[in-house]
C-alpha cells in the first residue's frame, strides 16, 4: 500500500532553498575563508559541536575554527557553515540557537525541541550577548510558541546589520 505524498512545511521548503541560495552566493568567500584559516592554523579548518535538533534528534553543527576575539567570531561569521546543517534538515535558518544535548535552562529541553534550531534568531538580532541569559530564553521560548514564516523573514532581513555590528564576547 503506498501512502500519499504529503508537501513539506513551508518553512522547510524555505529554509532549503534559502540555504541553497546562500550556500551558492557565499561559496566562495567560504572556500576563501577555508583555504585562509588552513594556511594560519595548518588543520582542521571545522569544529563539529554535539547539539540536540528537532525531537532531540542529536546531530552535530558545523562552524570555522576560530578564535571568539577574531574578526569571524566577532561578527558570528564562524557559523556560517551551519548551512550545510539547514540544507541536511538538522537545523533552520531561523530558531532558537542549538544547544548540547542534556542542557537545560528555564526553557525546557523539552519546550526547545518542538522546533529545530536556527543559525539566527530573535537574541541573535537583538542586544545579543549584552543581553543576560534569562532574557535571551525568554526570547527563545516567545519563538517557539509563536514562529511563522513572516517572523521568520523579518528576522532574517534583521540578521545581516546584526552580524556586521560587532559584538562583546564574554
Amino acid at each position: 500500500m503506498r501512502l500519499p505524498l504529503t508537501p513539506p512545511p513551508a518553512k522547510r521548503v524555505f529554509d532549503l532553498f534559502g540555504a541553497l541560495a546562500l550556500l551558492g552566493v557565499l561559496a566562495l568567500p567560504l572556500l576563501a575563508t577555508c583555504a585562509a584559516l588552513y594556511a594560519a592554523r595548518g588543520g582542521r579548518v571545522f569544529l563539529r559541536e554535539p547539539a540536540a535538533g528537532l525531537g532531540g534528534r542529536p546531530f552535530r553543527t558545523w562552524r570555522f575554527r576560530t578564535a571568539p576575539d577574531g574578526l569571524l567570531g566577532r561578527h558570528a561569521l564562524d557559523r556560517l557553515p551551519q548551512l550545510v546543517n539547514v540544507v541536511r534538515g538538522e537545523m533552520s535558518l531561523v530558531g532558537p540557537r542549538p544547544q548540547p544535548p542534556g542542557v537545560t535552562g528555564r526553557l525546557s529541553s523539552a519546550d526547545r525541541l518542538f522546533v529545530r534550531p536556527g543559525i539566527t534568531g530573535l537574541w541573535q538580532v537583538g542586544d545579543r550577548s549584552d543581553m543576560p541569559w534569562e532574557e535571551m530564553e525568554l526570547l527563545d521560548r516567545h519563538y517557539v510558541e509563536n514562529h511563522w514564516l513572516g517572523m521568520d523573514l523579518r528576522i532574517l532581513a534583521r540578521t545581516p546589520r546584526a552580524a556586521v555590528g560587532p559584538r562583546r564576547v564574554t
